[in-house]
């Protein structure tokens, strides 16, 4: 890896925008001066319009782009219309995910395959054309993925998304290794309990203190007064790997949880 002093966060991409952290980290890039390309599915499109309307209130770029991230034609094309509508793209942020909570015993064959295709197959196409235009454009980049600490620390209820979470920490590090000689560096954040529609649960009221994200902490097992965080505590992780000087930071899943997995 090597600086290149032609790199510059000007565009990014941010999948799964249209809500929780994709939401927070469009708005934090935004605020540094980033023009955004946001993309979610269909029934987040009002709240995607709302929010590039908020983008072009503080002065920036903004497009929204409805896409599947598991259908790789729609990833494709959503790179190509980000790159026509905004010039080119410095930072991809695969931030779209979901979740299924179930015993293994109990996980049909297709909640798994399911949570695999957007969690999973939605990263890697995500990576894949990203990586091409970057490669293409010779000026380096930054790609950013989405892990979890169930990347991390293997949970009951939720093997799919645990599974896949740890699988995107794999493709992480090998498509950084791949793209170092261009470099575009690749990373991913790992966050802890996060205070989203993901982590509230009708289940929240029937723990200790019946707070919103009380059924993920159980899951971690973890009490009602371990520490959670709002999203912007990731958008300022975001924040920091696509600037200039982080062209040292590869292959790396960084945890933002509160201490809940120390490596």
């Amino acid at each position: 890896m090597a600086p290149v002093e032609s790199y510059a966060p000007r565009v990014a991409l941010v999948t799964g925008a249209g809500q929780g952290i994709g939401r927070a980290i469009a708005l934090r890039l935004a605020d540094e001066g980033v023009d955004l390309a946001l993309n979610d599915i269909p029934r987040n499109e009002e709240a995607l319009k709302e929010l590039a309307e908020e983008l072009r209130k503080k002065g920036r770029r903004a497009v929204t782009l409805i896409a599947d991230v598991s259908v790789e034609e729609e990833v494709k094309t959503m790179v190509e219309k980000a790159v026509e509508e905004l010039g080119e793209l410095n930072v991809m942020i695969a931030n779209a995910g979901i979740a299924h909570v179930a015993t293994v015993v109990d996980t049909t064959v297709e909640a798994w395959e399911h949570v695999f295709a957007v969690n999973v197959r939605g990263t890697m196409l995500c990576y894949k054309y990203a990586a091409g235009q970057m490669i293409k454009q010779g000026r380096g980049g930054r790609i950013i993925g989405a892990s979890s600490v169930m990347g991390k620390k293997g949970c009951p209820m939720v093997s799919a998304y645990c599974a896949s979470k740890f699988a995107v920490r794999g493709l992480t590090q090998s498509l950084a290794c791949e793209l170092a000689q261009h470099n575009i560096t690749v990373n991913a954040y790992a966050p802890g309990v996060i205070i989203t529609e993901m982590t509230r649960s009708p289940h929240d009221k029937d723990k200790a203190e019946g707070k919103h994200g009380d059924s993920t902490k159980a899951l971690l097992g973890l009490p009602s007064h371990a520490p959670d965080a709002e999203p912007e505590v990731i958008a300022s992780i975001v924040s920091y790997l696509v600037k200039p000087e982080t062209y040292f930071i590869t292959g790396q899943a960084i945890s933002v949880d509160g201490g809940v997995y120390m490596s």
